[in-house]
């Protein structure tokens, strides 16, 4: 099916910001809803174990991810009147993740030979591995770079709701805990089967070939670089943990992160829907096209995030009563700890998506994420040993920290726009109207 170019309607952010909303609540909000019910059932030292395998399967997601999830956006969202081009990023990028999903799957199977605690937990490590592969495969970058999230959260929303209504129905003891992974993967298996259909029924089906899979695997290597070390203070903090600490202990560090990240991705719809529009304008117009967009969009969610902030610390004592019960009353303290984290990644992620990236400074943002992923292991060593949960949350906080300091200060010394007089969002958009884009239909 051809392209059709037709001028881009000014409120398409809007509505792909609410579409982002519905993908964010089959993310992260029903989730929340199996917390009470879980909690209860596999209890803190089940749900540090089931915590600990979710930690590496969440390394072969980013694994397998390659940093597509922001290189290969922005090349679909600058290209998307070419259904050539787009259909050579989408097989490059497949390619490029059957190699990755082959070598990470491997490995782990090798490495479990020498690990006591696979060893002992084989069907978790099983449905670790599937929950791995089938969200590695998400093609959601495809869908943001066109700016067309509205399917893409119907499907996710839809594979989650079936996940949640399996975990009630199968889950019932701490060695059910294995089927909490299993289940999780059948949402994004969902959304990678019927996306990939729905894309390929509108740009052409090409082979993977090598000179295809070597120049995706170029473009995603900064930012597989970015997120690899993002996840030493992101999703490795909990197997890091669990290496050394009472699984009692894993499951406090986790449910207060779980809780916290869930709130702080009330945050992610706005800039994950202004990053396509800004990549776009960042390349046809430069700097003064996208800064206002990109300014306005950052002070929205910075002012989200202290809300959310606020919420969070006054509101933990009463968050896990409710979501977890008594025997976790031990993740308060490290949930109010984690209040934090709202305002730091909104200012984090608003800075480094929508200034940096749109213009190409991937080297730059790695050389930060990398200084904090240093920062957050030199700080576990010091502090998660003798404090157990509470070090490794503040050795969290800390390493957002440096992160954030370092996204402004750089962005302050680099953009002289960053101090011109906002404009509103609407003009900005009304403006880009003018233009004509291509987009699926």
């Amino acid at each position: 099916m051809a392209f059709e170019a037709k001028p881009a309607p000014a409120n398409a952010i809007v509505h792909n910001v609410m579409a982002l909303y519905g993908v964010q609540v089959g993310r992260k909000l029903i989730p929340l809803i199996s917390i009470p019910y879980l909690a209860r059932v596999l209890g803190p030292a089940g749900w540090g174990t089931v915590a600990f395998f979710t930690a590496l399967a969440e390394f072969l997601v980013i694994l397998i991810e390659f940093g597509f999830n922001i290189s290969a956006t922005r090349e679909i969202a600058r290209h998307r009147d070419s259904p050539e081009t787009c259909g050579q990023v989408m097989a490059g990028v497949l390619g490029s993740q059957i190699v990755l999903a082959t070598g990470g799957v491997l490995a782990i199977l090798v490495a479990a030979q020498w690990v006591p605690v696979f060893m002992r937990n084989h069907w978790l490590l099983v449905s670790g591995l599937f929950y791995g592969v089938a969200q590695g495969f998400s093609p959601v970058w495809f869908f943001q770079g066109m700016e067309r999230m509205r399917l893409s959260a119907a499907l996710e929303l839809t594979g989650k709701a079936m996940a949640l209504a399996c975990l009630f129905v199968f889950v019932h003891s701490p060695g059910d805990g294995w089927k909490v992974l299993a289940f999780g993967g059948l949402a994004p298996a969902l959304m990678t089967l019927v996306g990939l259909t729905m894309a390929y029924r509108e740009i052409p089906l090409r082979w993977p070939t090598m000179e295809l899979i070597r120049p995706a695997l170029a473009m995603g290597w900064p930012m597989f670089v970015f997120r690899s070390a993002e996840s030493l203070y992101g999703v490795g903090n909990v197997f890091l943990l669990g290496l050394f600490a009472a699984p009692e202990l894993v499951g406090y560090f986790s449910s207060a992160e779980k809780i916290a990240k869930a709130v702080s991705g009330l945050l992610n719809p706005i800039r994950e829907a202004i990053f396509p529009r800004l990549s776009r304008l960042a390349k046809s117009g430069g700097r003064e096209a996208a800064a206002p967009l990109a300014r306005r969009g950052a002070m929205f969610t910075v002012a989200g995030g202290l809300v959310l902030s606020f919420a969070l610390f006054f509101g933990a004592p009463l968050a896990i009563r409710i979501l977890l019960g008594g025997p976790f009353l031990e993740a308060i303290a490290v949930l109010r700890i984690f209040s934090a984290l709202p305002l730091l990644l909104s200012i984090t992620y608003s800075v480094g998506f929508q200034w940096l990236l749109p213009f190409g400074k991937d080297r730059l943002i790695n050389r930060i994420i990398l200084l904090a992923g240093v920062t957050n292991v030199v700080l576990s060593l010091f502090l998660a040993r003798p404090f157990a949960h509470i070090g490794m949350a503040w050795a969290v906080v800390l390493s957002e920290t440096v992160v954030c300091i370092c996204m402004v200060f750089t962005v302050w010394r680099m953009f002289e726009e960053w101090n011109a007089a906002p404009q509103p969002v609407l003009e900005v958009l009304r403006a880009e109207s003018i233009q004509t884009t291509g987009s699926f239909r």
